[in-house]
């Protein structure tokens, strides 16, 4: 009998897919609860309990949070600034990365040197705060993306992918009358989009989770991104939920609150398996080579 048929090897095959299903369950019931609990009746939500598949199916939540433009006028912001953003961040990423991968560029370990100390130290909230003050950026969403124009970690292991491209293709383009700039963006890129695809994910996942720097830059309620909308509407359900004469319509913030975590999570969720596979090939590439 071969090693893959016996009893030993047959048992930690049923063991290790069992804590894999057991891992995935646990990882799936809090996306149903929320999912359930937005589409229930607020009279069933009152009731308590677990809810993963609503009795009483209700509208209501949904009806309430787009009663108004305050949401979408809020993903519209978030939609902007991830697009926009992440744009931003893979050009000038792009613009940093390809000249630190050639060994000739002088400098390049001062320069190499200088992003590695990004990634440990940094000026600190304050200080980041004046600066951003200083350019005229507060209030305005270009604080959201400006600040956080190029990851110090990305920018590593896109170089390190560009340093994978053979010299041979770059010098075939040179000869036929282009400019390092067509280069890079005629030869390089176009090769690279495994990792540009990933990076890209990376880069508009962490603008569109943005909410600190809209905090802390943004004053005005019109330009809130959908994280901060819901930061507050969070906030006044609490502030609800100790209430000791709780009826349906007490109960009723708890529904809304998960109808706006659905919607504000769903625009990244219907993204994300389409760039999926990008991800192991494209950082896997850049990361193996130094």
């Amino acid at each position: 009998m071969s090693y893959d048929k016996t009893l030993g090897n047959r048992l930690l095959d049923f063991v290790i897919y069992g804590v894999l299903l057991v891992t995935a369950i646990l990882c799936v019931i809090p996306f149903l609860y929320v999912l359930a609990v937005s589409f229930t009746d607020p009279a069933e939500v009152a009731r308590g309990g677990m809810i993963l598949f609503p009795k009483e199916w209700s509208l209501a939540a949904y009806r309430y949070i787009f009663s108004t433009d305050t949401l979408l006028r809020s993903l519209l912001v978030s939609v902007y600034v991830t697009v926009l953003g992440t744009l931003i961040n893979l050009l000038f990423t792009s613009l940093m990365a390809y000249p630190l991968a050639k060994t000739y560029l002088r400098g390049r370990q001062t320069i190499l040197l200088g992003v590695l100390f990004t990634m440990l130290f940094s000026g600190g909230l304050i200080p980041s705060y004046f600066v951003v003050k200083s350019l005229g950026l507060t209030n305005t969403l270009w604080s959201l993306m400006i600040p956080s124009a190029i990851s110090a970690f990305n920018l590593i292991v896109l170089k390190n992918f560009f340093q994978g491209i053979p010299d041979g293709l770059e010098d075939s383009a040179k000869i036929d009358g282009c400019s390092d700039l067509g280069v890079l963006f005629r030869i390089v890129l176009p090769l690279s989009m495994p990792a540009m695809a990933t990076f890209a994910l990376f880069y508009a996942v962490a603008h569109w989770n943005q909410y600190f720097n809209a905090v802390l830059y943004i004053n005005d309620n019109t330009k809130w991104p959908v994280q901060v909308l819901l930061r507050e509407i969070v906030i006044l359900a609490q502030s609800r939920i100790g209430d000791t004469n709780i009826d349906d319509a007490e109960i009723q913030p708890l529904t809304i609150r998960m109808a706006v975590i659905v919607f504000a999570t769903l625009p990244i969720l219907l993204v994300y398996p389409f760039l999926q596979k990008h991800f192991t090939k494209g950082v896997l590439l850049g990361s193996v080579k130094g």
